[in-house]
């Protein structure tokens, strides 16, 4: 097992083809989708022939296992943007609603954000979630992002909620730098 870092609860390691029946069920959960896709299920196939694959070769995507039991919470992501710069990853993460409200996602991008900063070279670190996300929105706060701006996406099926946009959060380094001084 190819352990990327681990926290005082979390282990996020390399994803392997074992990992096929956690990330189908966890993609086909409607409460961990709703702002996704709407709570749509991705079909096995999608996940096993495309999506697994893609978190396997990529390199940015980290199975998020309990320490103490091994067992699979969800995924974190620290990657690049499409068009974006190699020094401004973006963080994302999905969790078993099980997960929830446990500070699971706060402690694993913490620790997401501060590889970044200290090992990779980031000058930024930013996060993007549904406007109406109040969940997501709060795990960037907490983790001492700060709200950019709200954006408009043309999505082919508008779910509920995406009337009222996109937001982005940011970390600068100089602000990471700060708050590691207090």
């Amino acid at each position: 097992m190819h352990i990327y870092l681990e926290t005082d609860r979390l282990t996020l390691r390399r994803f392997t083809e074992t990992d096929a029946d956690d990330l189908v069920a966890l993609n086909n959960d409607p409460d961990v989708m709703r702002y996704l896709n709407g709570g749509k299920a991705t079909p096995r196939e999608v996940i096993v022939g495309e999506i697994l694959p893609a978190f396997i070769s990529g390199g940015h995507f980290f199975a998020a296992v309990e320490r103490e039991t091994g067992e699979f919470l969800g995924w974190f992501h620290l990657r690049p943007s499409k068009d974006g710069a190699e020094d401004e990853p973006e963080l994302g993460y999905r969790l078993r609603t099980s997960c929830w409200g446990k500070g699971y996602a706060t402690e694993g991008s913490l620790a997401l954000i501060d590889k970044a900063f200290a090992e990779l070279g980031a000058r930024r670190v930013f996060a993007q979630t549904m406007a109406v996300n109040r969940g997501s929105r709060r795990v960037m706060e907490k983790c001492g992002l700060r709200f950019v701006r709200t954006f408009f996406q043309d999505w082919p099926d508008a779910i509920d909620g995406s009337d009222q946009g996109e937001v982005e959060y940011e970390l600068l380094r100089s602000d990471w730098a700060a708050r590691l001084k207090r």
